[in-house]
């Protein structure tokens, strides 16, 4: 079985100052980095931190619509970073990155897509969010997983009980907060070929559980 790269991970849905603060108090050399709720004048201090942190390698990284060519080539330069994910229908006026760049299982695809970046993202709680609740949405990414590579994966949270998310109308169950570590269990549900190489713990949790969270999953393969 290919070895698994799973990272403890930096959010931006959370004060992230404190965990790149708590990366270093653990000795953390190597995460990946989801900025994806800082708008581009606020990343310049994202990275001025990380800059003075003891993180070496950032391999795996979630952009944004408004990332640009030098800023990915500042983060291939400087961490490492090789795989990166991105929402559909937020396309890059670069290309040189497209085969690095892989669309993540959010809502419907636009199918068009693929054609462009090197293949799918699977977010795991996603992925059992439509599972649950969303069957044609489920049997519609099943239908990508089945004709595309994955490249890289998110693991998050499920909630035991549906809450309603205003913003989309609609009842979900996935969630960056993972309540026990039991709780991943739902990933035995799932095909080790759904599983690739770098997989990240979208999670809210401090980053000691999700080193905890990491050691429950190398145990399930």
């Amino acid at each position: 079985m290919e070895e698994k790269s799973i990272l403890p991970t930096i959010v931006t849905t959370v004060p992230w100052r404190e965990k790149i603060k708590e990366a270093d108090s653990l000795g953390i050399k190597e995460i990946a980095l989801f900025p994806t709720f800082l708008k581009k004048h606020e990343r310049p201090e994202l990275y001025r931190l990380l800059g003075k942190s003891k993180i070496e390698r950032i391999p795996f990284v979630h952009i944004r619509g408004d990332f640009d060519l030098a800023e990915m080539d500042f983060l291939a330069k400087e961490y490492g970073s090789e795989i990166f994910n991105t929402h559909p229908n937020e396309p890059h006026p670069f290309h040189e990155y497209d085969k690095k760049i892989y669309m993540e299982n959010i809502f419907f695809f636009n199918e068009e897509e693929f054609g462009r970046y090197a293949g799918i993202s699977i977010d795991f709680s996603h992925l059992e969010n439509d599972r649950q609740l969303q069957s044609a949405r489920f049997a519609h990414v099943e239908k990508n997983i089945a004709s595309n590579v994955v490249g890289c994966n998110h693991i998050g949270g499920i909630t035991r009980i549906a809450y309603l998310r205003e913003d989309l109308n609609e009842y979900r169950c996935d969630s960056h907060w993972l309540d026990k570590i039991s709780d991943l269990d739902y990933l035995k549900k799932y095909p080790e070929k759904y599983f690739s190489k770098y997989i990240a713990l979208e999670m809210e949790n401090p980053l000691e559980t999700q080193l905890r969270a990491k050691e429950y999953i190398l145990n399930m393969f």
